[in-house]
């Protein structure tokens, strides 16, 4: 099920020590120096909001007010997810929104393990995750088509579920794939989509093993939660398969 590098882990360490020697590192928020293997202090993580109630119990956007029990947002009202719920670990903001553009666009591949650090959040002030930290259900990255990983060489979601599987525990797991490319979503609606994203993911060979004994559950890991579309798609081929109940978790709610 797992997903673990094997070989030259003490050649990648040395050069590591190296680069840090040469680049030492610093924090993306305010420049202070920073120790090995890190890119944002303690203090500016400290700033950075933690998603807070009320929100809604199933895409976590945040709402300001009084609301004493849990409630859906208008938006997904009388909708149908694949996923059990989704749980964002902290609301838009425009610091985080430039590390994650960062890491992808600008292939800052160091920030993946701060946004790793900082998605722990979620696991650490919601009880809905609790089974999920007590069963190990394994952490499934969003996948990248094929042709868009040969461009940038790294999968992001894949990148933050590695940190965050070392900050939680929880196995790693390459479960899906992306069959088909998609094209680019930020001017579609949430059911074009929909429409656009079915049949786009499928099982991979780990998946396919992980599936096979109806699993109690699986957490599907993203930078940010929009519409739902993608991570919807990837929970129903995930469900599908036989795994009984899938959260998605992410970075920031978008």
């Amino acid at each position: 099920m797992g997903d673990t590098d094997t070989g030259g882990k003490g050649e990648r360490g040395i050069w590591k020590k190296m680069f840090d020697l040469v680049y030492p590192g610093k924090c993306c928020r305010c420049a202070a120096g920073l120790e090995a293997g890190r890119s944002l202090c303690d203090a500016c993580a400290d700033e950075l909001p933690s998603l807070k109630a009320p929100f809604c119990e199933h895409c976590g956007e945040e709402y300001e007010g009084l609301i004493a029990s849990s409630f859906e947002c208008p938006n997904c009202r009388g909708q149908t997810y694949s996923f059990d719920f989704a749980r964002p670990a902290l609301p838009l903001h425009p610091d985080l929104l430039e590390m994650i553009h960062g890491l992808k666009y600008k292939k800052r591949i160091g920030l993946a393990k701060e946004l790793g650090r900082l998605t722990k959040r979620a696991f650490d002030d919601d009880t809905r995750l609790a089974p999920a930290l007590a069963e190990g259900w394994p952490l499934v990255p969003v996948p990248l088509h094929r042709w868009r990983l040969r461009w940038r060489h790294f999968n992001q979601a894949g990148e933050i579920a590695r940190a965050l599987s070392h900050h939680t525990g929880l196995p790693l797991c390459q479960a899906l794939v992306r069959t088909r490319r998609t094209g680019s979503q930020t001017r579609l609606s949430r059911a074009e989509r929909l429409k656009n994203l079915r049949g786009a993911f499928d099982l991979s060979r780990a998946g396919r093993h992980f599936a096979q004994a109806k699993p109690a559950g699986a957490v599907i890991v993203d930078d940010v939660f929009t519409t739902g579309a993608t991570t919807a798609e990837c929970a129903r081929v995930l469900r599908k398969a036989g795994v009984q109940k899938v959260v998605v978790v992410t970075v920031m709610r978008g």
